[in-house]
């Protein structure tokens, strides 16, 4: 595929497989391909992106060739870098990614600070997360406020699997991951805050979403496969009866017309306290709901 280590015995530097890797995926329609080169070169030498330029001269070895050559073939057909590398960071710590979960979104992060803020001042805060996935919600929110008592459920065995591998790895002992169907068991207690990144693209939106999404990413993580509002249905029916009073649900929504129609579900039930809030795209992405 024209990879510089197939071209005799030529040492190739950095900067030569920055400058090649930015024509091959030009050339093979990536929007941003210099960005593209970037990240699997730092994740494959350990560097951050400014020690590209500091060691632009640095020659790369055969091995790390070969795998470099791997990853572009995986890549090209569109295959999420965090999967190709098997890591990723969010909300500032690391996480190890497998295609059994989805691949954390730096808007999601939006989620976590809403949630971290609205039980700042609570003392051992009881947090229900539904929907663990890599753990990333509920790792960031226990890795900043370690006093919080986190459940985390997710329908999936192997999700789980890897969300408690990812606390691990972050050295945190303040969550339980669960396997449950939330939509047909319901957590013991009552909690001071419900937080969620539920499935919530519509099945006939599916074909919409860019090809790392939907051909790499678990399905049962993306969508209920009806109208992308089974969920939140869940959340305002059972809202009142697992949340403390005055405690709060925070939770992720789509784009377009789907955060209307989450708070229309929410009035719809009785919820008068409803606030949408954007993210650093000025989209309303999270939905913040007092009890």
């Amino acid at each position: 595929m024209g990879l510089p280590a197939e071209k005799g015995n030529q040492i190739w530097r950095v900067i030569d497989i920055l400058n090649w890797g930015e024509d091959y995926f030009k050339s093979r329609g990536f929007e941003s391909p210099k960005q593209e080169i970037e990240w699997l070169l730092c994740d494959l030498l350990n560097y951050k992106r400014i020690d590209l330029y500091v060691q632009f001269e640095q020659p790369i070895l055969r091995p790390q060739l070969n795998q470099l050559k791997d990853w572009v073939k995986r890549r090209v057909v569109r295959e999420p870098l965090q999967y190709i590398t098997g890591k990723t960071e969010f909300y500032g710590y690391q996480f190890n990614i497998t295609p059994d979960v989805l691949v954390p979104r730096p808007e999601t992060e939006r989620v976590v600070d809403v949630a971290l803020h609205t039980i700042g001042t609570i003392k051992n805060p009881k947090v229900l997360e539904v929907g663990s996935g890599s753990g990333c919600i509920a790792i960031a929110i226990g890795a900043e406020k370690k006093d919080a008592l986190i459940e985390s459920v997710d329908v999936s065995e192997t999700a789980i699997t890897q969300a408690k591998k990812n606390a691990d790895l972050n050295k945190l002992s303040n969550i339980d991951f669960k396997v449950m169907d939330f939509l047909k068991k319901i957590p013991k207690g009552r909690f001071d805050l419900l937080v969620s990144n539920p499935p919530y693209i519509p099945e006939n939106e599916m074909r919409e979403t860019m090809p790392e999404v939907h051909q790499y990413e678990p399905k049962i993580a993306l969508t209920d496969e009806l109208d992308g509002l089974t969920f939140y249905r869940r959340f305002a029916e059972l809202g009142k009866s697992i949340i403390k009073p005055g405690g709060w649900l925070v939770l992720e929504v789509g784009l377009g017309e789907h955060p209307s129609k989450a708070v229309d579900i929410f009035q719809s039930a009785g919820y008068t306290k409803l606030e949408l809030i954007s993210d650093y795209n000025s989209d309303e992405r999270v939905l913040k709901i007092q009890i």
